[in-house]
């Protein structure tokens, strides 16, 4: 069957040489790369709302990234860090569910075996929660905290503001995308990027992350990871509209007495701009690997450019100098 296509392309297109003439054909083909082609109207912003009290940690958003993009395996050896076999965003990994373990050692278990007894990680960033009243048969207060991590798709990117090349666009979404045809491997956007998303691939040498399922969303469907997701911790869809739903999901957690629920990223601050890939987190942002102030390295630029002209001054006003003396 793929035979017979290639022939009807084959005997299609030598129809249409021999109809407009071989030199028109040729001089059609070279000029071809140098056309511009037509912009895509501009669409809606969309992004991802994920609401993390709802995460199973079931990483089939993970999968089906994976599958629909074609990345490769990341091994099944474990982290060791709880059930995470991922570890992080990378070049390979577009999606990463993170598992954070709030337990404090269970005092029968220390009790009955104290050599063997398990040992609480420090942490600074896990909080001191209030102790849940014991009941008998129940062990100590404990929970996890469980995230689907991926590009934050950022309304102003500092590694769209770094590429040098012009790789990292805008498409029709709003959403960042990086165009590895392009990129030419210098990982300036791995260094500029404030959530650590960026991850140049050891096989193509290229700077790769989430596209958003760009191809998925010309086509009018849902993301992949979003499509699969059994709970809907994932949620695709215009950003205002996600905006809204998770404020209003965030208002009933606080009036069921969560009172550490607030969403993360959904409007801009002093030092970064809002994100279209946001959450709703109930404990702080450190906890879940975030920055609690994220800020973008361009904002430092004018003050290190007047640095480096004010060194650059200074350093021909000494050697002047010295010459002058010299000279004398």
């Amino acid at each position: 069957m793929a035979i017979e296509e290639l022939e009807v392309v084959k005997r299609s297109s030598a129809q249409e040489t021999a109809a407009r003439g071989w030199l028109r054909a040729v001089v059609e083909r070279l000029l071809v790369p140098l056309r511009r082609g037509k912009r895509p109207e501009r669409q809606p912003a969309v992004g991802f709302y994920t609401d993390t009290t709802v995460c199973i940690g079931c990483k089939a958003c993970e999968v089906a990234c994976k599958q629909w993009n074609q990345l490769p395996a990341d091994g099944f050896a474990f982290t060791g860090n709880s059930y995470d076999n991922t570890g992080e965003l990378s070049a390979s990994s577009w999606r990463h569910v993170k598992f954070i373990e709030q337990f404090p050692m269970p005092e029968p278990i220390s009790q009955l075996v104290p050599r063997a007894a398990p040992q609480r990680i420090a942490l600074d960033v896990l909080p001191t929660p209030e102790p849940v009243p014991e009941t008998p048969g129940q062990p100590d207060w404990g929970r996890w905290l469980m995230m689907s991590d991926v590009c934050k798709h950022c309304a102003a990117a500092p590694c769209q503001q770094a590429c040098p090349t012009g790789a990292i666009i805008y498409n029709e979404f709003a959403n960042v995308y990086i165009q590895s045809d392009i990129c030419n491997g210098c990982t300036y956007c791995v260094a500029a990027c404030p959530f650590g998303v960026i991850t140049r691939s050891t096989i193509s040498g290229h700077a790769r992350k989430c596209t958003l399922c760009y191809d998925r969303q010309k086509d009018g469907l849902v993301p992949a990871c979003a499509k699969v997701c059994p709970t809907a911790s994932i949620q695709f869809g215009p950003i205002d509209e996600l905006r809204e739903r998770a404020r209003k999901r965030t208002a009933e957690l606080q009036a069921k007495g969560v009172t550490g629920a607030h969403v993360y990223g959904d409007a801009a601050t002093e030092t970064y701009t809002e994100l279209h890939s946001f959450y709703l987190l109930v404990d702080k942002p450190e906890v879940y690997g975030l920055p609690a102030k994220p800020f973008n390295p361009w904002i430092h630029m004018p003050g290190d450019y007047g640095r480096t002209l004010l060194v650059g001054v200074l350093t021909l006003t000494v050697l002047l100098v010295v010459f002058l003396i010299r000279g004398a």
